[in-house]
């Protein structure tokens, strides 16, 4: 009977060239945010937040033209909540008189009433704790699924994780920072999401990878990595087309506030279903993850590999 595992696509076969893809992506993201840098919102450079509230929903376009025609620049308007609800950021230094003349110059542009309900400054030295807590916030969370990772398989499997996830954020990142599309804390909030999501994708994986390592009696790494993909490919892909229809739906139904966070996980999500196949799989093959790295140490007293098991009990030669 024919090896039915041979006709299976062979993943494995193709893991230098998508290596060679996956490094050429990183060093284009770092010399991406090297350049450019990204385009951090006000949550992150301080500015003014005005809230204003119409009494019939706006036209978000009307709203923007009327701030240009007042002379602001370098402004955000978004609904907020509803859709008589809008939010104005800008980057200009707030005083007490700003969200009233704002009020008064987009009153002055509306066919309809609008109210100031909120009026707010954001300093920029609470957007430099901020970019600061959150690199530090990402660096913690790679250090420690690196020690769960460890602790619940084998430290290979920890650095055959950690370093997908650090793929698929500088990768994120680097297209943020060619698109110049805005970096806020909503996307930052997605960037953690995509690590947790990455993450789950990959556990999946290298769980059946280990399994396979001690159930399957394959000396080859590759032939066990390829079927343990192919067992869970058909799961990987279901979940990731499934998420990614919901954050599409988000996307074009959910309004401007949370429309960076539904594109940063959408983005995530794609390269995050490719680094669980040809990222994670690829560093165990690359580290040589091999049987004997899955082989449970015999507990105390217990015959081991290559020695003599007990006796069998005499009730049991009489059966």
């Amino acid at each position: 009977m024919s090896d039915t595992r041979t006709e299976k696509f062979d993943f494995m076969s193709l893991r230098k060239p998508f290596a060679a893809i996956s490094v050429l992506l990183v060093i284009a993201s770092i010399v991406l945010l090297g350049m450019r840098g990204l385009n951090f919102g006000l949550d992150f450079t301080g500015g003014t937040s005005v809230e204003l509230e119409y009494a019939e929903a706006p036209e978000l376009d009307d709203v923007r033209s009327g701030l240009t025609e007042a002379g602001y620049d370098g402004f955000v308007v978004q609904n907020f909540g509803s859709d008589t609800l809008v939010l104005i950021r800008m980057q200009e230094a707030g005083d007490d008189e700003l969200g009233p003349r704002i009020l008064a110059d987009v009153q002055e542009r509306s066919d309809t009433e609008v109210e100031l309900v909120s009026s707010e400054f954001v300093g920029s030295q609470v957007g430099d704790e901020l970019k600061e807590n959150s690199g530090l916030g990402m660096l913690l969370a790679l250090a420690v699924v690196l020690i769960y990772v460890g602790m619940r398989f084998q430290f290979k499997f920890g650095i055959a994780s950690v370093i997908p996830l650090a793929h698929d954020v500088i990768i994120v990142l680097g297209v943020f920072a060619l698109f110049q599309w805005t970096f806020d804390l909503t996307v930052l909030a997605a960037l953690l999401a995509v690590i947790g999501y990455s993450l789950n994708d990959t556990i999946v994986i290298m769980d059946r990878i280990r399994e396979n390592f001690r159930k399957l009696r394959i000396d080859d790494p590759e032939e066990t990595v390829n079927l343990s993909i192919h067992e869970t490919i058909n799961r990987t892909i279901n979940t990731s087309l499934t998420t990614l229809l919901v954050l599409m739906a988000l996307y074009f139904l959910g309004g401007e506030a949370i429309n960076n966070f539904a594109l940063t996980l959408a983005i995530g999500v794609i390269v995050g279903t490719y680094s669980s196949i040809y990222v994670s799989a690829n560093l165990l093959v690359a580290l040589g993850v091999t049987r004997s790295d899955m082989v449970v140490p015999p507990k105390e007293g217990v015959a081991g590999e290559g020695e003599e098991d007990e006796e069998p009990p005499e009730w049991l030669n009489r059966m």
